[in-house]
């Protein structure tokens, strides 16, 4: 949740399954957007893949699509043509629909980017609060996501290695249903002669002629509108903040990629982690909550909110599990022992992607 937020909030939280972690692949990463040569991902690691997958469960549904026809193919693609992805259209992306928001939804009374429009994440989404031993964090502020990844498929030869300049698949984008920022990756093995970018929807990943297999692997790649920022990585993040390219339906989308610390499912759910916050004004009284916005230090942007974990700690996730204390006890917050003796006045309030990219 950011400093400021919209009157049209809602509560949505979904639950449903994952897996278990594979650590040595190397998640959604794909070089630079215009890179070509990596097929979605820099690093190969002991999964072999380009971009990974993440949904290729044998019986598995589209990932929340209809049927959709215009990234299907034939035999593995060998009867069907590539596509360059720098002549390919772009899927236009909003976050801020009252489809794909939740906390941050477009309104008469705010100025969110438009569909399409460039966000910039470090400008307006970005949260100063505190660690459990009271050091300052920062976080980003990515809205509420649900526990149940959503898969996205990456594509390796027989051999395990990456198809060069392959981008992943994903079936759904911000509004629709089933769509997650934490995506569960599906290997998808091909034969010497697919040849790059034939595939390019998830239809022809499900209707093709190749062997799918759901990792242990979920990476967190928030999908936004090309051109969009979020330029801080946490210090054991080594990934790019540059934009990577992915196909959708025929069309590329653009994702970012945090991986400050590897995820492995709970109960093949996106694992969640406690954060104490307090508002404005209380819940329960008027205008109360996230519409209020984040309680701060006078003359600054620093909040008493505490996150439980941080990604130095085994339990962390960047999906948290919000816990919201009386604003009455602000002041004596500052750690997570403190905000454990604050009054909670709601447990479980909403599941927020807000992965941490700062402490000190």
């Amino acid at each position: 949740m950011s400093k400021q937020l919209t009157d049209e909030t809602r509560r949505r939280v979904l639950t449903a399954g994952g897996s278990a972690a594979l650590m040595g692949l190397a998640g959604c990463l794909g070089g630079d957007s215009g890179d070509e040569s990596d097929g979605g991902m820099e690093e190969e690691s002991d999964g072999g893949m380009e971009g990974e997958s993440d949904g290729g469960m044998e019986n598995e549904s589209d990932g929340g699509m209809e049927e959709e026809s215009d990234g299907g193919m034939e035999d593995e693609g060998m009867e069907a043509e590539p596509t360059d992805p720098d002549e390919a259209p772009r899927t236009t992306i909003d976050r801020f629909s009252e489809a794909a928001g939740t906390l941050h939804v477009r309104g008469s009374d705010n100025d969110l980017p438009a569909p399409g429009d460039p966000v910039d994440f470090d400008e307006r989404f970005l949260v100063d609060g505190f660690g459990p031993d009271g050091q300052r964090v920062r976080y980003y502020d990515f809205d509420v996501q649900p526990t149940a990844p959503a898969p996205i498929y990456a594509f390796v030869r027989e051999n395990g290695d990456p198809v060069e300049g392959q981008r992943n698949v994903v079936g759904v984008v911000p509004g629709d249903d089933g769509y997650n920022d934490f995506w569960h990756v599906h290997r998808v093995t091909v034969s010497d002669e697919y040849v790059a970018n034939t595939v390019t929807g998830v239809e022809g990943v499900l209707g093709g002629d190749f062997e799918v297999e759901a990792t242990d692997t979920i990476k967190n790649c928030p999908v936004v509108p090309d051109g969009s920022t979020a330029e801080r990585r946490h210090g054991a993040d080594e990934s790019a903040a540059d934009l990577v390219e992915g196909w959708y339906d025929g069309e590329i989308v653009y994702y970012f990629l945090f991986e400050e610390r590897a995820l492995e499912p709970s109960d093949g759910e996106v694992p969640l982690s406690p954060i104490y916050v307090s508002f404005n004004t209380n819940p329960g009284e008027e205008g109360g909550g996230p519409q209020s916005g984040f309680m701060t230090e006078a003359g600054n942007d620093q909040t008493h909110n505490v996150t439980s974990t941080v990604p130095s700690d085994a339990a962390y996730s960047p999906l948290w599990d919000v816990n919201i204390y009386d604003n009455a006890d602000f002041d004596s917050v500052s750690d997570l022992d403190s905000a454990l003796d604050a009054a909670i006045l709601a447990s479980g309030a909403a599941r927020v992607n807000c992965p941490v990219v700062s402490e000190n």
